[in-house]
């Protein structure tokens, strides 16, 4: 046996650094080994499990195999030492739930088409539509089927225009100046389907007109808009057939509101007919502020007052449509004006510098019931 230097039955204890529970260092969280005294003079550690004051080991009073004392067993590690890399690799798997949590939110946000979570304070992104609408393309593409080539023939010769279909069975809105004294109106669907068209109403001193082709069902129409909402700096797309250029669009903004626009107020004589045509007739004439633009006005005007675009507008455009960036019709598009209107010869003049006008959709929707009575003005 091993003789010890320490009387029988002692043991060091650690000095007090505090009072009660706040002893430092704080107490182990398990008993301490106590040696066992085998007989004067010696000391033996007991076996593992015996901190309790029971027997350990073999269960024979602190003997393992064969009632040979067992040796002292390492103490335990500190509780405290293993809390730690454990509260570390719980803060890490946090930290990486956290973050695979945010990318699935933000790759979410940019395929559920605008429904984002706000689940954990997390700043929803911003999604991106994926449909047309709010781009020229996407007007263009809903509106263009709606928008037709309107040829009128009369005494005075052909004129070329554009027309908005309304019903799905032909109604047609366009200007009073492109079909007024017509013996004859072809018209060309988006499809290069032709039809004949009858008038059904006119109204010269809004510069409107109706008509409906024979034989047609199951046309897309055009969604006629909110003209009170329209406001500067809109963007706006017109579609219609300049110089027979059948569904040209050409895109702009709203320049101004409420423009005193003065017309030529055509008559039945046919007079003026090739002014949107293409065979080199003057373009429409127009007053504004008491100046006369692309030709003489004469002495039979009206007035009304017109939407302002910078969407090019060119012989050929008259009756077509100025359209939002939601698809629908804002207004018709009526005039335009061009630096070289005076020419001495009266051929082709150039075409649009940024100034066009149109009869604004409500004044058409107030008109509507009159034209399809079929009373003329």
């Amino acid at each position: 046996m091993t003789e010890s230097q320490r009387p029988s039955g002692e043991y060091p204890m650690y000095p007090s650094y505090g009072n009660g529970d706040a002893a430092y260092p704080p107490p182990p969280s398990y008993a301490p080994v106590q040696p066992v005294a085998m007989g004067p003079g010696t000391t033996v550690w007991p076996a593992p499990g015996a901190a309790d004051g029971h027997a350990g080991g073999a269960g024979h009073g602190g003997e393992g195999p064969h009632g040979l004392p067992q040796a002292a067993p390492e103490p335990p590690a500190s509780r405290r030492r293993v809390r730690r890399p454990v509260a570390l690799l719980a803060a890490v798997a946090i930290a990486a739930a956290i973050v695979g949590g945010g990318t699935a939110t933000v790759i979410g946000q940019l395929t559920d088409h605008g429904t984002a979570s706000t689940a954990g304070g997390i700043i929803p992104g911003t999604t991106v539509s994926q449909s047309n609408k709010g781009t020229v393309s996407g007007v263009a593409a809903a509106l263009a089927p709606t928008i037709v080539e309107i040829g009128a023939t009369s005494t005075a010769g052909e004129s070329t225009g554009s027309g908005v279909v309304i019903t799905s069975d032909g109604e047609i809105v366009t200007n009073n100046h492109v079909i007024a004294g017509a013996t004859s109106i072809k018209v060309t669907l988006s499809t290069g389907r032709t039809h004949t068209a009858d008038v059904l109403g006119t109204d010269a001193d809004k510069d409107l007109a109706l008509i409906k082709l024979q034989g047609a069902s199951g046309l897309k129409t055009a969604p006629l808009g909110d003209s009170s909402k329209v406001a500067v700096g809109d963007e706006v797309v017109a579609i219609g057939s300049p110089e027979g250029l059948t569904g040209t669009v050409t895109s702009g903004i709203v320049s101004a509101l409420d423009r005193d626009v003065t017309v030529a107020k055509e008559s039945d004589s046919g007079q003026g007919q090739s002014q949107d045509g293409q065979g080199g007739g003057q373009q429409w004439p127009f007053e504004f502020g008491g100046r006369q633009f692309n030709g003489d006005t004469g002495d039979s005007t009206t007035t009304y007052k017109a939407i302002q675009t910078d969407a090019s507008l060119n012989p050929g455009n008259s009756g077509g449509a100025l359209i939002n960036m939601n698809g629908e019709i804002i207004g018709i598009n009526s005039a335009m004006y061009s630096a070289s209107s005076a020419s001495a010869s009266g051929g082709s003049s150039a075409g649009s510098v940024g100034l066009g006008f149109a009869i604004p959709v409500n004044t058409l929707k107030a008109d509507l019931d009159t034209l399809r009575a079929g009373d003329s003005s």
